[in-house]
């Protein structure tokens, strides 16, 4: 891939070149999304990523978007929605969903929710780890300032007023939406194809991020 890694672009040639462009971003967020539908919906078999970030986000040399290293893949089986690995939970922190550290299964949703993250960082232009002391992630400062009404102060600074405002705000509360902490309320590969579409409007929010209802099962007997 000529253009390498997302993530690579986003923080580590950029000290050397120009910023990516909002139109590039986009484009880029749409084809993930394609990505991450084909792996739910359209491939023969439902598949589940496990590791969606952006290191393994790879780009073209027209800045197409390709789903790279499928190690911690699975395919589910067509009776049961989740995967649950022997060796616990997998994936990287900053984009694990809150659930699968109890659960330890794999699902559609806990993608989604990684593919939230990433969408924050192509538009915020910063990792999902804490920035400061006061938020524990990148996710959490963005629910603070959409609940202020100032989430478009979260824009990559190095954009400049170079975006469009409309598109960042529907990305950004996509993003919110795709990392909820709980897993129903996420939107599915599909409608998210159709929200950046323009076919579907993007969903309704609560203005503070809700609490994480842990979900009713027991410790032992995963599967």
């Amino acid at each position: 891939m000529p253009n390498g890694s997302l993530d690579a672009l986003l923080f580590t040639k950029q000290l050397e070149n120009k910023s990516l462009t909002w139109d590039l971003r986009y484009k880029i967020i749409v084809g993930v999304a394609s990505a991450l539908n084909y792996l739910h919906n359209e491939y023969d078999q439902r598949v589940v990523h496990r590791d969606i970030k952006a290191s393994n986000i790879m780009l073209d040399s027209d800045f197409n978007a390709r789903l790279g290293d499928f190690g911690l893949a699975r395919v589910l089986d067509k009776e049961k929605n989740s995967y649950t690995g022997a060796d616990g939970v997998a994936g990287t922190l900053g984009y694990i969903a809150p659930e699968c550290f109890l659960t330890g299964k794999a699902t559609q949703q806990s993608d989604v929710y990684a593919f939230g993250v990433v969408l924050l960082e192509i538009v915020c232009g910063l990792r999902p780890e804490p920035s400061n002391d006061e938020f524990h992630s990148l996710v959490d400062w963005v629910w603070s300032l959409y609940g202020e009404g100032r989430i478009l102060d979260v824009v990559d600074k190095r954009l400049g007023y170079e975006y469009v405002g409309e598109e960042a705000q529907k990305v950004l509360i996509l993003a919110l939406a795709c990392s909820h902490p709980i897993a129903g309320e996420r939107p599915k590969a599909q409608a998210i194809v159709d929200i950046l579409s323009g076919l579907v409007s993007v969903p309704n929010l609560p203005l503070f991020k809700p609490d994480f209802v842990w979900p009713s099962m027991p410790l032992h007997g995963r599967g």
